[in-house]
This record gives structure tokens, sequence and C-alpha cells, in this order.
């Protein structure tokens, strides 16, 4: 099986309107309302094309309740979410249909106390038990360390499981130089990381600091990947109208399912960019359409960048 990790969990509610305007009241005319978080997107699309997947990551309160009562029954997907006493997250996401941009509101998420994070480290030790591949996803609730990330990816190398490593700011910064197997910052992320703006120069040393492979997403530009056995560009196909919320975790289990069925770095990428492309045509975060997803992958031309590496 593959483990997502979403330490910050949410209850992501997604309102459409006809056209989102300051300072004035709305009436939406769709709401939708499900598990939510970064690790528990990149689960079901994982869950889609097929793979076994368990969550992992911490829920509580009525938000939390609600949350796993919304993973029950889904197919693929088991939950090994630790118990706070906290009350998980809500995101809110609202899609302005007349022009398919999106306006993201994210809470902070519950406070987690020490024990509570020596319960999770517990968890996720038996669970790398039985994982081929794990994703360390999103940000960090209050209260867990900042070098959260670093931890748990020092127990995924002692326990040769690959890990990916998808968050940002010091988190990503710590957690890099535990050396995870891939980091998927995107331009914004990778540029705080290292100061350059150039991206070929900001992987090199995104590599040097720690990670073995570096994917970033660089918006209209598609991916970039700079990994031990060369790099690569796959850029974005046109750009669909839609919701874009979820795209870049679409990436991540498109480089999870790539890894762990052992293809060749650009079947990889063109994966995760056709379903990065075919998450804005869904209507949610964790979903992904299928027919777009299956026309694009054909259609994703990946060129060899090693003389800009």
């Amino acid at each position: 099986m593959i483990l997502t990790v979403t330490l910050n969990t949410a209850l992501d509610i997604t309102y459409k309107v006809d056209a989102l305007r300051p300072h004035t009241s709305h009436r939406v005319t769709e709401v939708t309302e499900r598990p939510g978080g970064k690790g528990l997107n990149v689960a079901r699309v994982l869950a889609a094309l097929g793979h076994e997947v368990t969550v992992t990551g911490f829920a509580g309160g009525a938000t939390g309740r609600v949350l796993q009562d919304g993973l029950l029954g889904v197919e693929g997907i088991a939950d090994a979410l630790v118990p706070v006493t906290g009350t998980t997250r809500r995101t809110v996401a609202v899609v302005d249909a007349s022009t398919g941009d999106t306006t993201q509101l994210n809470e902070p998420g519950p406070l987690v106390s020490p024990a509570e994070w020596a319960a999770f480290q517990e968890a996720y030790a038996h669970l790398l038990g039985s994982a081929e591949a794990v994703a360390l996803c999103g940000s960090l609730p209050p209260g867990v360390p900042v070098g959260a990330y670093a931890t748990l990816v020092r127990a995924a190398r002692a326990a040769s499981v690959p890990v990916l490593l998808d968050t940002s700011g010091e988190p990503l910064r710590r957690g890099i130089a535990a050396r995870p197997d891939i980091v998927k910052p995107n331009a914004d992320e990778l540029a705080e990381l290292t100061g350059s703006h150039e991206p070929a120069q900001a992987m090199r040393d995104a590599r040097r600091r720690g990670a073995h492979a570096v994917v970033a997403s660089l918006g209209a530009r598609g991916l970039r990947a700079l990994t031990p056995d060369g790099a690569w560009q796959a850029p974005a196909p046109a750009r669909l109208t839609g919701n874009p919320t979820g795209a870049g975790d679409s990436a991540v289990a498109g480089l999870l399912s790539g890894c762990v069925e052992h293809l060749p770095w650009p079947q990889r990428l063109a994966r995760a960019v056709a379903l990065s492309a075919a998450t804005v045509g869904a209507p949610v975060a964790g979903e992904f359409d299928a027919a777009t997803y299956e026309r694009l992958l054909s259609e994703v031309t990946v060129t060899d960048q090693a003389g800009a590496a």
C-alpha cells in the first residue's frame, strides 16, 4: 500500500457562485463538502488510479468526525488517522463561475499536544512496515514541531520506504536536509527555499540541500524535474477552465504512483502533468476528469533537459 500523511487535515467546503464580487452578498449555486488536506487529495487520486492507500495524520472534534465519516466506504482508502482533542480545521473554496477562478480560505488547524505528536509518530512507524512509498503533504498544525517532516523523512528512510515531501517554508527547509527521495515545490516555494528565481539553478541548489530528486511545478510551464537519472521538462497543456484546487496534489499522486510502478521519469512526469490538468476540469480537489486525463496523457511531450541541468 501507499501511505499518505496529512498532519493538518481539513473538511473541504466548496461554494460555487455565478460571480464573486467583494463587499456584496452572494447566492451560492452549488455546495460540496468532503475530507480534505493535501495528503487526502493525493490518496483519492491514487485510489482512482487503482492503488491501495492508507491515510494518516490527525482528526479531532465534530469536524474531524465528519471528515472520517466521509472516508467510510471510499474504495481503496483505509483510515488510520490519529485522534486529537482539538477540532479539525475547515477550508472554504469559492469558485467564480464567470471566470473559473477560485478564492481559498484556510483555517489554521487544531493545537496538537506533545503526547498526541508522540502517539502519531508511533502509529506512523508501524504503518511504514507495510508501505511501498509515503507522501508527506501540506502545512503543520499548531503544536507540531517545525522539524516534524525531517523526523518523518528520516523514519521512512530508516525503513527503506521511498518518501516524497510536499510542503513549504521552514518545514520544507528542514525536511529537505533529511534527504527525501522526491520534493515537489512550486515556483514560489522553490525560490523561497533557495533564494533563486531561475528554476534550473534553484533545482540544483535544492538537490545540494539534500533532495535526491526535485520536481518543480512551474505554472503554465508545467513540471520540471532534476533527478539522479537526468533532467526533463513536461510542459502544461493549454489552460483549462475550472477549479485548480488540488491540481498539485494530483501531480503528487502521479509521481508517487509512477514511483511504486517503477516507471521511468518521463512517464512519471507525463502522468503527473495530465492528472494535474485533468483535476482542473473536476468540481473538487481529489478528483480528476478521467476522459481529459486519458486524452492529455498521450499529448504531453516530455523533453530531455540534460544540457540545461
